[in-house]
């Protein structure tokens, strides 16, 4: 029984008493019963109401592996002090324990914290709502007031460094010039024409600017062969594993040793961290790169080739919140995407498919003329009922240079050499 009841029952057993009894002593009883419930009510009243929690969050995008800071500010606008303030959070980032208890919060001054969490989870993430609670110094009640304020995180899918990358038979950097003019810089010089305003200067040939007595650009084509394309299979039943819910405490999150980090055992997390890191070591070599899917039924997400920290930026918020739901099989989608790559272009294909006919949408690309990668996480190594056997010899065969990921094996290591059947 709750203190409140008990002196609820305090009360009415006074009242009763008074009332058949008549003595003064169960009316003083009865009345310092009823004006302890009632203070107490003002007070948790008091002790929830004139105060302001703001709450600042250094950046709304985080990177597993990374540390999201946020500080608290409690603040009391009342004259009054306040004996004791919960401050509970709601946040569904995982492991993200921003919840505290303030003592003895004297009138217009206010306390303050900070709340570190490592990023263990890729995803979409709510900050808040946060629920302020008080009561009265006896117990007797407590009251509760929600701060309604909600802000969103993103935290990308982890990365691992590259060292390099398999490259397919005959490959050879630069290519044939595809006639469509480019904004950067290539191999391949088009012709010349005038300045325009915001031409950036590295573009000026000085030769014909001297002769000509005028400023003049180089233009540039595009080269097929700098695209590298990643084709990310999401196909719903494709996937093998369980992803849990990671719930730590504050100080063994903190103290996780990150050098050690394990994905969690499901071939969607590892397709996805894969996807990333390739972009990632393509992005940095100042390649030009495309992305494609299907996360979800039919939908189809792509992003057209492009350079620099702002595609890889695309891509990676793609990635964080891409889940294997989708309904197309990879082949489909591979005969799908092939229209939209310009011939001599690499293609990088992640599945953990056991459907063999995938290998047909790669030998297709491979003919339309493009280098094909191939890898393949191992549904058989997650607890897989499907062995993997025929489809790696299958994507061998059909011309594909072939990596294989396996559970627990990193993943750097596993695309930079040559697969072990």
């Amino acid at each position: 029984m709750t203190r409140y009841r008990v002196v609820l029952l305090l009360l009415a057993i006074s009242l009763v008493g008074a009332v058949l009894n008549g003595r003064p002593l169960w009316w003083s009883m009865a009345g310092a019963f009823l004006a302890l419930i009632v203070v107490a009510l003002i007070w948790s009243w008091l002790g929830v109401n004139w105060l302001r929690l703001s709450r600042r969050t250094i950046t709304r995008v985080a990177q597993v592996g990374q540390i999201l800071e946020e500080q608290f500010t409690l603040t009391n606008l009342s004259g009054l002090p306040k004996l004791w303030v919960e401050a509970r959070d709601h946040s569904s980032l995982p492991s993200h324990h921003a919840s505290r208890v303030v003592g003895w919060l004297p009138g217009h001054r206010f306390r303050g914290w900070r709340a570190r969490t490592l990023c263990l989870q890729r995803g979409r993430f709510t900050l808040g709502p946060v629920t302020l609670r008080s009561g009265d110094p006896l117990g007797i009640y407590t009251r509760e007031r929600e701060i309604p304020n909600v802000s969103t995180i993103l935290v990308y899918p982890p990365t691992f460094e590259l060292r390099s990358f398999p490259q397919p038979v005959g490959y050879i950097p630069g290519g044939e010039a595809l006639r469509r003019r480019a904004l950067f810089v290539t191999t391949n010089a088009a012709g010349a024409r005038e300045y325009a305003y915001g031409d950036s200067y590295n573009r000026i040939h000085w030769g014909l600017t001297a002769k000509r007595n005028k400023l003049i650009v180089k233009e540039f084509d595009l080269d097929p062969m700098s695209e590298i394309w990643i084709c990310l299979d999401l196909q719903r039943g494709a996937h093998v594993g369980e992803i849990e819910n990671i719930d730590m405490t504050r100080d063994t999150a903190l103290e996780l040793d990150l050098s050690t980090y394990a994905l969690p055992p499901s071939t969607e997390e590892y397709a996805v961290a894969i996807a990333a890191t390739v972009a990632r070591h393509f992005v940095h070599q100042e390649r030009s790169v495309g992305f494609s899917t299907y996360p979800n039924g039919d939908h189809r997400e792509a992003l057209p080739a492009d350079r620099g920290e702002r595609q890889l930026n695309k891509i990676m918020e793609t990635l964080a919140v891409a889940h294997a739901e989708g309904a197309i099989p990879f082949v489909r989608a591979l005969r799908a995407e092939g229209a939209f790559f310009p011939r001599g272009a690499t293609v990088v294909t992640i599945s953990a498919s056991p459907d063999i006919d995938w290998a047909t949408g790669v030998q297709q690309l491979i003919r339309s003329g493009n280098r094909v990668v191939a890898i393949v996480v191992d549904g058989e190594s997650f607890g897989g009922e499907h062995a993997m056997a025929d489809i790696i010899g299958a994507l061998a065969e059909a011309g594909a240079v072939v990596r294989v990921v396996r559970k627990g094996e990193p993943i750097a290591g596993a695309i930079e050499r040559a697969t072990v059947l």
